[in-house]
């Protein structure tokens, strides 16, 4: 289990939303990206052929370990396609940290597979797919030029997203388009979390992304102000501490785990609630061996493309709403939710020495049918397959639960998601918006999309 700096920032909402710092914000590096970068960078990250230091080096020279460590993401990218193998006879390659050597490292990559030109050589197949297009003002590829990083970055990441397209693959996504009048509505059901090799997404999701004027999201992951009150909120203010809260047992429990992932002093992990500190616990739960470094939930991966693609970017909800479902909480179930949370995330490192070994068994079962049913739903979601990640997901069990959460979590926010929706759609105009809210305000029972059919509009998948 990694440690992902998640409550160094104190803005996880788990069960809502995984927050965080826009991973891409730059403002204070010594190294801003160029503009023409832009398009590439959040699939740069997503990818980890960049990380959140980027700033520190994204316009100097790649050097060999940052190439070796895209050429092997990008790789081990290409591996998932499965695509038929090829016997390469090719000559050996010059390998360097020159643009002419990053090409020709990047064409290796592709030489042990039957793609379209391969048999072309380096500069034909990867000008071919679009890989290689500038040329300087004397009308050549400047090979013997020193290779940037982002210069390796963007070819790196064209090279991954056009062998995807070629072969059709990509995570579709929980999908649907809605219409009425000159307005057009995608509605995507998102999976907030990185996990199951999600990225890079298929064209057809990138493409609605990239078509829409406005991307709404449950909150506005740019809100600073709104960011600051849900910090506050997590926060005790009354003189009181998490030991006032919990039991002696737990609150021990609680400080020796969170201390040992992420280094704060107990003062710090004490001034937190529980329900605070559950939910960025259980943020670590949902990530598994193909999450990288650089873990980029979906939501922050579409807020940062919308952001460089220059989109408007709005929000159904505010960040005061959502703390307060969790803030309101009863004492008792933020304390059993904080237990579960502890309980789960000593499970999946192996340390549960203080528990009978029924009570092992037991948390070891639990941790593997979450492991089963997040698995499930991201397959289904990379699938675009909405019946099998409600089947996953089995909303009507949530809603019809007697757990406190479960109303507040979706009884009563669908209605309001809905007639959002509506409204984007009742819009004066002809305009294209993006809504990107959690996959189980989505589905039935009482999801946006049956919602909208409901109304009158036109929706189906795409």
């Amino acid at each position: 289990m990694k440690a992902k700096k998640f409550l160094s920032a104190l803005l996880a909402l788990a069960l809502v939303l995984c927050l965080g710092t826009p991973a891409l914000a730059a403002e204070a590096a010594d190294q801003q990206p160029s503009s023409w970068t832009y398009e590439y960078l959040t699939d740069g990250y997503a990818l980890g052929l960049v990380d959140d230091d980027m700033g520190q080096y994204i316009l100097s020279p790649v050097t060999q370990e940052r190439l070796d460590l895209m050429t092997a993401a990008a790789a081990a990218k290409l591996a998932l396609l499965e695509l038929p193998r090829r016997t390469a006879t090719d000559e050996p390659l010059v390998v360097d940290l020159t643009r002419g050597g990053v090409m020709n490292a990047l064409y290796q990559i592709c030489a042990d597979y039957e793609l379209e030109g391969i048999e072309d050589g380096p500069i034909p197949f990867l000008s071919g797919l679009g890989v290689v297009r500038g040329v300087n003002k004397a009308g050549d590829l400047d090979l013997e030029r020193a290779c940037t990083c982002q210069e390796a970055m963007v070819m790196t990441v064209r090279l991954v997203l056009a062998v995807y397209d070629q072969a059709g693959a990509g995570s579709h996504g929980l999908l649907w388009k809605a219409t009425n009048g000159g307005n057009t509505l995608y509605l995507l059901g998102t999976a907030h979390m990185d996990r199951g090799n999600i990225y890079p997404f298929h064209r057809s999701l990138r493409a609605a992304l990239a078509s829409a004027q406005e991307v709404i999201f449950e909150l506005d992951l740019n809100d600073q102000e709104g960011m600051a009150q849900l910090a506050a909120m997590q926060s005790y203010t009354d003189g009181t501490t998490l030991k006032d809260h919990i039991s002696p047992e737990l609150y021990d429990q609680t400080v020796e785990l969170v201390s040992s992932l992420t280094g704060l002093p107990e003062e710090t992990i004490a001034s937190l609630k529980p329900w605070a500190l559950a939910a960025s616990l259980t943020s670590l739960l949902t990530q598994d061996e193909s999450t990288g470094d650089t873990p980029l939930a979906i939501d922050l991966y579409l807020n940062s493309a919308a952001v460089y693609q220059g989109k408007t970017i709005g929000a159904v909800e505010t960040y005061a709403f959502q703390g307060g479902i969790f803030d309101t909480l009863s004492p008792e179930y933020q304390e059993a939710y904080l237990a579960s949370s502890v309980a789960l995330c000593l499970a999946a490192s192996g340390e549960t020495p203080d528990l009978t070994e029924e009570e092992q068994q037991a948390v070891q079962e639990a941790l593997e049918l979450q492991n089963q049913m997040l698995d499930a739903m991201i397959d289904a979601w990379k699938a675009g397959d909405a019946e099998a990640f409600g089947q996953a997901y089995d909303k009507a069990a949530i809603v019809n639960s007697d757990d406190e959460l479960n109303s507040r979590l979706f009884t009563d926010r669908d209605p309001n998601m809905i007639k959002y929706a509506a409204q984007l759609l009742e819009r004066e105009g002809e305009n294209i918006f993006f809504l990107a809210v959690g996959a189980g305000h989505m589905v039935d029972p009482g999801g946006i999309v049956s919602g909208l059919r409901a109304l009158g509009y036109t929706v189906e998948p795409v």
